[in-house]
């Protein structure tokens, strides 16, 4: 089910929720697997090029060589019910939309129920004014936020639909993000834990530098992170270490027991640092015996999750030197992430993404 109805008890919405995920392949398959990630790498959010050099890459030296092994990963974490983060996703949509009185919709930015497909359906139901789009990304990044909400209104405007777009904007240091953050991860990070490791998705660099309005605040100094500035609203960087800063505050991690690294890099351009596998590596060499990973920039359990941290991250680990592993599991339908989720659909003012921000893609 892509579109859940509202509450049969209420009279029909004038607003319709759009909750949009990264997406999937639809089956583990080369053949899938190729197309999905051709959709995805094309996208110029993603791979920052111009289209003829952005083709090249894509179809001479990434597509003949990836999507067989990608496929093979993907096989690892598939289920009788097809793709984790879709199979998920498509849950919490079910969830959420037994609670709230306005109808709930689920997009994928690659891959199915795409866009597209979403929004056709909810104009179809007719009688909807307004559309609140829900990214399911903590922290912004030109290659996952500002892609999904560009193309949701690329779509509304390709349709001339008379609807208005609002956004609900980076949650990375919502309160109740935050919350349902920590009583999620539980009874995981109480016992004999030698170390927690942050593991965020990477972004090359220059993702960071172009999405500074300032043009001279993100990564320029060590303390760029820390310091006040404009550019904090569209830092990947600045977002997901303030994550780190809150969780550990509630959940009472203690300095020196925790460390931030960054993972999936793809190509050879400088990409934030320190890579994950290293991290993993070095934390084993160095004598920490009990390792949780948590990957707080993910809402959902996914190939980026199941497969490269806890297949492969395992055993670079435990390769190391370290003994146990144990990767702490997305939000996922927490009830705790769904009841915040629901907050933000029946919220009259939710922390929204400016309006000239969402114009400005």
């Amino acid at each position: 089910m892509e579109m859940a109805e509202a509450k049969s008890d209420e009279s029909r919405p004038k607003r319709c929720v759009l909750l949009v995920n990264l997406g999937s392949p639809d089956a583990p398959t080369p053949r899938d697997v190729r197309r999905y990630l051709h959709q995805f790498l094309m996208d110029g959010r993603v791979i920052d090029v111009a289209w003829p050099l952005r083709k090249f890459i894509v179809t001479c030296t990434i597509l003949p060589f990836r999507a067989a092994r990608s496929a093979a990963a993907y096989r690892t974490i598939w289920s009788s019910e097809g793709s984790p983060l879709v199979a998920t996703s498509k849950r919490v949509q079910e969830m959420v939309a037994r609670r709230v009185s306005s109808p709930v919709a689920l997009a994928m930015r690659y891959g199915n129920p795409s866009i597209a497909d979403a929004i056709a359906r909810i104009l179809r139901g007719g009688d909807i004014e307004q559309i609140r789009m829900i990214p399911l990304y903590p922290h912004y990044a030109m290659s996952s936020y500002e892609s999904s909400v560009a193309e949701v209104k690329r779509v509304i405007d390709k349709m001339h639909a008379p609807v208005k777009l609002e956004v609900i904007a980076p949650f990375y240091q919502d309160p109740d993000y935050m919350d349902a953050l920590v009583e999620s991860a539980g009874d995981r990070l109480n016992g004999d834990m030698d170390h927690l490791l942050f593991s965020y998705h990477g972004l090359p660099e220059r993702h960071v530098t172009k999405s500074d309005p300032t043009g001279g605040h993100c990564l320029q100094g060590d303390s760029c992170c820390q310091d006040a500035s404009v550019a904090h609203r569209t830092c990947y960087r600045h977002q997901v270490l303030r994550t780190t800063d809150l969780f550990v505050e509630r959940a009472g991690i203690p300095a020196g027991r925790y460390s931030v690294a960054f993972q999936s890099r793809l190509g050879r351009d400088p990409w934030l640092k320190p890579a994950t596998m290293e991290e993993l590596h070095r934390l084993g060499a160095s004598h920490v015996k009990n390792l949780k990973v948590i990957c707080p920039a993910f809402v959902t359990d996914c190939l980026e999750t199941l497969e490269e941290i806890e297949i492969r991250g395992r055993e670079t680990f435990l390769s190391a030197g370290g003994e146990r592993f144990e990767m702490i599991p997305c939000l996922n339908d927490h009830p705790r992430w769904v009841d915040t989720l629901v907050s933000w659909c029946e919220q009259e003012e939710p922390q929204l993404l400016p309006d000239e921000q969402v114009s400005g893609y």
